[in-house]
């Protein structure tokens, strides 16, 4: 693979405004009760010293996606040239097979129940543009590009990558998510 594409946020940034959930859902024509992309609340600790933090998140790209392993008909692919996961939806059957591997409740099924998820919004980024939740977010608190790249620059900061067996393609940078950023995005990714 010649780059993996993935997501970033910056912790504290986000003020759950839910701007990149409507913008993607207007851009790909979601259907309601159906979310590409999630926005949610996060509170953990007891007083006196309590945290909170917003997340907004979608497919993670995974170098080694558990969903294309267990579909039967090859549906789901990762592209060679950039590692976007997307699912080709005449080959899809419904049978939900990725949504009980996914291990952070991407796959979303629409009124045919074909599975449906983000696709980094890969005609966008073909056209030079950013994905529409990346360009929407009043906070600047989304990003994109080559994992590599986050990789580089998170050294000597405080920057996480999601962990995994699936080897998710996705990022948290900021001080405002504890001082063991870690377990923290362990806990929260478990929960969705």
């Amino acid at each position: 693979m010649a780059k993996q594409m993935g997501f970033y946020i910056i912790a504290g940034r986000c003020v759950e405004c839910h701007a990149c959930e409507v913008a993607c859902k207007e851009l790909n024509n979601v259907a309601l009760g159906i979310h590409w992309r999630k926005v949610q609340n996060h509170w953990d600790g007891e007083f006196p010293n309590p945290t909170n933090i917003n997340m907004s998140s979608a497919c993670m790209h995974c170098r080694k996606p558990a969903c294309l392993e267990v579909c039967p008909t090859h549906a789901i692919t990762k592209r060679a040239e950039d590692g976007i996961v997307v699912v080709n939806q005449s080959e899809c059957i419904g049978c939900r097979a990725c949504g009980s591997a996914c291990p952070y409740g991407v796959p979303q099924y629409g009124h045919d129940s074909k599975m449906q998820k983000c696709n980094l919004c890969l005609e966008r980024l073909e056209n030079g543009k950013e994905p529409v939740c990346v360009s929407t977010c009043p906070g600047e608190a989304l990003g994109f590009g080559p994992v590599e790249e986050f990789a580089k620059s998170a050294a000597g900061k405080l920057a996480v990558r999601l962990e995994g067996d699936t080897k998710p393609s996705f990022f948290v940078v900021g001080s405002s998510i504890g001082p063991k950023p870690e377990v923290f995005i362990d806990t929260f990714f478990k929960r969705l």
